[in-house]
């Protein structure tokens, strides 16, 4: 293999092969003009071929082998791509056969190949052909580099019939279609990504506005849940209100008014006419007061549990003195060094006294009832007992059945004392007294008051 002098030289002065304008020169105007001729349709071939960049890398190198053939009229036509260049452009090596017929030989077994076909596209892809960057041709074969940024990243090699003689016109249109083919193969594999790159992006668009969408929907079914649960709790806070106001009324003013109530049943009876007046008039006095505890209740519940001016032990000795309607004795004692508490736990403190008394006075038929209020460093209680005739087991199931819905609230006092101990921290339980009636008994941790 012989390397051409004339390749150095500017591929105008190759491709017209001009030396001179005189007339005398005809036969050289002739082969100029064949050249010339054959030059601009390999010109056409390339550029058929080069616009198939967007195509594909894979179209693109099928048109430039088949452009190379077409235009040296070959036999064999050699694409290859030395490793590790061009990692993105594919097919990596192409042989176009007699009669155009490719063969793909990249990573699959094909069809046999001649031994320098093969030994073309070994030396090619290892880069140890020993070509340099620089077209290289014979009589019948040519060899020239795809030379990019500097480096050889490939060749383009053919062999013609014996009837087709190369020269430095088909080294030069080669070196053209070689030089370019390296940029058009760069450009396609950026343009593939590009298109990949686009694709995702576009894919990722539409992901994301379906993940709005998703989410707008999301938002809107958050703002309804919202608006349920802020209305939900609006009747929450309505029902606790009414709740409370019920408890309120229930501690006090029944209380008051079964009171009075009582206490004239008793002047019904035969008993002397002094005593008759002092029950009508404090069944008078517990009707006024009656009054006055269902106005507080209805306009501003001004008996809220900060009202209170007294301590604990005394507004319990106030209750204790207060004539019951069956003449019971109720006996305060208090153990313990006496603490202030929270105005809402002695609200809540002295309303279970007061339900305890008067349960104790209408159905236990009891003589005695004694408060007792322990102060301990860690906690208070305070027992209601009594000598009456109850029964605790009953008490404890009517106050699980009032608990847990009293439909004709016959037995609300009872859950009205264990909700107020349970809304402090504390237990309430009913248990046997020792004075043979019945116990009530709350505790309430300290840390919570």
């Amino acid at each position: 293999m012989t390397t051409d002098p004339d390749a150095a030289a500017p591929d105008l002065a190759v491709l017209t092969g001009l030396r001179s304008g005189k007339s005398s020169y005809y036969p050289q105007y002739r082969g100029a003009a064949e050249r010339l001729e054959r030059v601009v349709h390999a010109l056409d071939l390339i550029s058929r071929a080069l616009v198939r960049t967007v195509d594909g890398p894979e179209t693109l190198v099928c048109a430039v082998a088949e452009a190379a053939r077409a235009h040296l009229s070959a036999r064999w036509v050699v694409f290859a791509l030395t490793d590790g260049a061009l990692p993105d452009a594919g097919p990596r090596r192409l042989v176009l056969g007699p009669d155009a017929t490719p063969f793909l030989v990249d990573d699959v077994e094909g069809p046999p190949l001649p031994d320098m076909v093969l030994d073309c596209l070994d030396g090619i892809r290892t880069g140890s052909s020993g070509h340099g960057a620089l077209p290289e041709f014979e009589n019948h074969h040519v060899h020239v580099p795809l030379i990019l940024d500097g480096g050889v990243v490939g060749a383009i090699a053919a062999w013609t019939t014996p009837d087709r003689t190369l020269d430095g016109t088909d080294a030069s249109v080669l070196n053209i279609l070689a030089s370019q083919t390296a940029v058009a193969l760069q450009n396609s594999a950026l343009f593939q990504r590009g298109t990949v790159a686009l694709e995702r992006a576009e894919h990722a668009y539409g992901q994301a506005r379906r993940t709005a969408s998703d989410l707008a929907v999301r938002n809107a079914e958050l703002q309804a849940t919202q608006r349920q649960l802020d209305a939900a709790h609006r009747h929450q806070i309505l029902d606790d209100e009414r709740r409370r106001i019920a408890r309120e009324l229930h501690d006090s003013v029944t209380q008051a008014v079964l009171s009075a109530g009582m206490q004239i049943e008793v002047c019904r009876s035969d008993i002397p006419a002094a005593e008759r007046t002092e029950r009508l008039d404090l069944a008078k006095e517990m009707t006024r007061r009656a009054v006055e505890q269902l106005r507080s209740a209805i306009f501003t519940l001004n008996n809220t549990p900060d009202a209170a001016t007294a301590s604990l032990p005394e507004m319990l000795q106030q209750l204790s003195v207060v004539p019951m309607p069956t003449d019971l004795t109720v006996t305060l004692r208090v153990a313990g060094t006496p603490v202030e508490l929270s105005g809402g736990a002695e609200h809540a403190l002295l309303r279970i006294a007061g339900e305890a008394l008067f349960n104790t006075a209408m159905h236990a038929n009891a003589t005695r009832a004694v408060l007792r209020l322990t102060y301990r460093p860690d906690e208070v209680s305070l027992a209601i007992d009594d000598d009456g005739t109850g029964d605790p087991a009953r008490i404890r199931t009517a106050l699980r059945d009032a608990v847990a819905g009293d439909p004709d609230g016959h037995h609300r006092g009872l859950a009205n004392m264990a909700t107020r101990a349970r809304e402090l921290g504390g237990d309430f339980a009913v248990r046997r007294a020792r004075i043979g009636g019945v116990r009530v008994a709350v505790t309430l941790p300290m840390e919570a008051l």
